[in-house]
């Protein structure tokens, strides 16, 4: 459960690089493999874990099981993760919440990004701007400019608080400049029925959740918010294609597979090799164009950047919103 203030984050330490210099050949488990993934069965995230753990079992001759571990935005499995001994036989399914916005969102946040390392990102996804049909924006610019017209009374749609949809809505106002009322829901679900009714007027829903509504016409799609468009949908721009102010902009719900601080090397680059098999895979890489998301594989080093980045991003944003919440 959480508490809402209005506070700047404050500032935390980056995750710390993973080390890269182990053979991947000089690891292999020894015991059942645990992967904790910190949300409910159903989506990505346990989507992720599970086409991990189907390969591990048959690529290393131990079973590799996943566990749900849902709740508190990520943070009870996360705990659950961190409880394990640090010998690379439990993994942690992570993603953009726990491991990317947490943070900073928290002001009593149990985790500090240094107590993981980041061995290789899974997949990453952008959200979609969509809009109720009735309103009258075409494009991107167009949305901004009915924005400005009308200050404060058009409302958009989120997950929740902190959530990826509402940050990334909050990012996009302040480059943009624009003032909209926040709906939080329990879930995009919910959020996308209130859209398509025009209970609200416009929201960041992800891609992989919502593309369904786009393709019915029910909501109309701007853009993107990925650097790239997207090939399920490549009539519908990149956001920051749109306008000068959105030049920098890039959002994607993002997973990947952690160790905890402390793992050998060696397990680190056996796990990273493994992840590189799956992900160059004909099987992994149908089901991830069918959910529009892309790789998101790389080296151990390259993974940390990425994060590093991400929570710097999310750090920014939150800081010049003045959003904190309090983990009870």
């Amino acid at each position: 459960m959480t508490k809402f203030t209005r506070r700047a984050a404050l500032a935390l330490p980056l995750a710390a690089p993973a080390i890269t210099s182990a053979r991947a050949a000089d690891w292999r488990p020894t015991q059942q493999v645990r992967i904790i993934c910190p949300a409910a069965a159903g989506g990505t995230a346990d989507m992720m874990a599970r086409l991990l753990g189907q390969h591990l079992t048959s690529a290393w001759g131990q079973t590799a099981v996943v566990e749900n571990r849902g709740g508190a935005g990520g943070i009870i499995g996360t705990q659950e993760f961190l409880r394990a001994p640090a010998d690379g036989h439990t993994i942690l399914s992570g993603n953009i919440g726990p491991q990317g916005i947490g943070y900073s969102l928290y002001r009593n946040y149990p985790f500090r990004p240094d107590m993981v390392i980041p061995v290789a990102g899974s997949v990453r996804g952008p959200n979609v701007l969509v809009v109720n049909p009735s309103i009258p924006a075409n494009n991107v610019a167009e949305l901004v400019a009915h924005l400005k017209a009308n200050p404060g009374k058009l409302s958009y749609g989120s997950p929740g608080i902190g959530q990826s949809g509402h940050l990334t809505s909050v990012w996009f106002s302040q480059l943009t400049g624009t003032q909209g009322i926040h709906v939080p829901f329990r879930g995009a679900g919910p959020a996308a029925i209130e859209l398509v009714a025009g209970n609200i007027q416009y929201m960041f829903d992800n891609l992989s959740s919502g593309i369904e509504q786009i393709r019915g016409g029910r909501v109309r799609a701007l853009a993107v918010t990925s650097a790239e468009r997207n090939p399920q949908l490549p009539d519908v721009p990149a956001l920051r294609e749109t306008m000068p102010q959105l030049g920098e902009f890039e959002v994607n719900t993002w997973f990947g597979k952690f160790y905890k601080a402390g793992t050998p090397p060696a397990a680190v680059q056996a796990l990273n090799e493994q992840m590189r098999i799956l992900a160059e895979s004909d099987g992994f890489k149908a089901r991830v164009a069918q959910i529009g998301s892309v790789s998101l594989w790389g080296t151990p080093d390259q993974f940390a950047t990425f994060v590093n980045n991400e929570i710097a991003k999310w750090r920014g944003v939150i800081q010049r919103e003045g959003l904190q919440m309090d983990v009870s």
